[in-house]
């Protein structure tokens, strides 16, 4: 009994110091994207910026389900997809606010950005790799850094784009598609959360 107690106590303290650590890597990303995304007009510098407040918000919800019963795991996962698809949201809302009123996305801060971006989420991505096939909570973080890598990807894509044809409409594009992936990630977060719901008070 004692070895299993000391297993659950390290992967604990695992979980707990890769969780803070992109926590703090996502909460710093997102003052430099929102901040150079508000100054760049770049609709999809400020979507992934607003996920990576997603991301920083989720990866707090899941330090507090650390050391819980499964049933918090799977209410902080549950929240956690809620809280995501929210985000996208008003990710979409902004879009769309852009593509009525207009913006002059700069292609350049764009492809910075999305590179900076890029390279913490791969090292989010590596450090949460560990627990991808963990507990729901550990899921949900490894969905959100495989989604926010994508979503670079497409950032720096679109700042070529925009460069190149300079038009605005691939900043917009990336911005849509980064909401579609932002909800789509919460919904099956919270699709997974239920199905271990669903298991823990089936009967035996």
């Amino acid at each position: 009994m004692s070895d299993c107690d000391c297993e659950i106590e390290v992967t604990n303290k695992q979980e707990t110091r890769v969780l803070i650590i992109l926590l703090c890597i996502n909460a710093f990303m997102f003052v430099i994207e929102i901040t150079l995304g508000i100054l760049s007009e770049s609709t999809a510098l400020i979507a992934d910026s607003l996920d990576m407040l997603a991301d920083a918000t989720v990866y707090g919800i899941g330090l507090y389900a650390v050391g819980k019963p499964l049933l918090a795991k799977i209410n902080a996962a549950h929240i956690s997809g809620i809280f995501q698809i929210i985000l996208g949201v008003f990710v979409f809302a902004d879009v769309a606010r852009r593509f009525i009123w207009g913006s002059e996305p700069e292609s350049f801060l764009m492809i910075s950005v999305g590179v900076a971006a890029l390279i913490a989420n791969i090292i989010c991505l590596r450090l949460i790799s560990k627990h991808r096939n963990g507990e729901v909570h550990m899921r949900a973080s490894w969905i959100f850094s495989k989604n926010d890598v994508i979503a670079n990807l497409g950032i720096i894509v679109a700042g070529v784009l925009v460069y190149i044809f300079n038009s605005r409409f691939p900043d917009l594009l990336i911005g849509l598609t980064i909401s579609i992936i932002v909800i789509r990630g919460g919904m099956h977060i919270i699709k997974d959360a239920s199905k271990e719901k669903h298991k823990l008070h089936a009967p035996s």
